[in-house]
């Protein structure tokens, strides 16, 4: 069975509601990053920041996965596939994809500020004085930017084996997760889904469907099954 990889971003889950954060204004709900997702922004103002992610928490809980989730899934029935997703929420999942790699973390975890691997589960909000067990300050499960990316040498290795490679609603401005294109083998098909599509520098190796993710996806179905 072939492998497909599929590298996703915020543009597949803007369609189910979900605002990306390189909007024109170059704000993220209002608010500028280096304000809510970085560790001096955490340091500076942690309160500001728990809200700003049980907000975002509470829009995913309310949010559906939208037909390019579920296009994804299908592509089971006939393909391995994996994907490797910059997106924190769990749509992919309740799309149906069963082997998914979130690579900058996940809104319904979160974690001890001390202890990176001391993860829990959450469903409500954090506050100021909840503790992990070994009582420090819990936070977001969440790679903030000037964070190193833990998953990103699993990401790349994931990369290397594909036998069909899949781009989707990203940008490629978001380092490292950008550079993950560059583990694909040349000879594996490469497809890029985006209604703006992004610089690659062998853009003359894939095809692409100029569309929103849920268009280009059954487009993309029709050439893959």
């Amino acid at each position: 069975m072939q492998h497909i990889v599929v590298l996703t971003g915020a543009g597949i889950s803007a369609e189910s509601g979900l605002k990306t954060f390189r909007d024109s204004d170059g704000l993220w709900m209002g608010h500028n990053i280096e304000d809510v997702a970085t560790p001096r922004a955490y340091q500076k103002n942690p309160q500001l920041v728990l809200d700003f992610y049980n907000m975002r928490r509470r829009e995913v809980a309310v949010a559906n996965p939208n037909a390019a989730h579920l296009g994804l899934a299908k592509l089971e029935e006939k393909y391995n596939v994996t994907i490797v997703t910059q997106n924190i929420d769990d749509l992919h999942e309740r799309g149906g994809s069963t082997n998914i790699l979130h690579l900058h973390g996940e809104i319904f975890k979160m974690r001890s500020d001390k202890n990176e691997h001391l993860i829990s589960e959450i469903r409500g909000d954090i506050k100021l004085g909840d503790k992990a067990k070994d009582g420090a300050q819990l936070r977001p499960h969440i790679v903030w930017f000037e964070e190193p990316v833990p998953l990103i040498e699993k990401a790349a290795e994931i990369m290397s084996t594909a036998d069909i490679f899949i781009l989707i609603g990203t940008s490629l401005q978001v380092y490292p997760a950008a550079g993950l294109i560059h583990y694909i083998k040349d000879n594996v098909p490469k497809y890029i889904i985006d209604k703006k599509k992004p610089f690659v520098t062998n853009h003359q190796q894939y095809i692409i469907i100029e569309d929103y993710a849920t268009n280009g996806i059954t487009k993309l179905l029709d050439l893959l099954y």
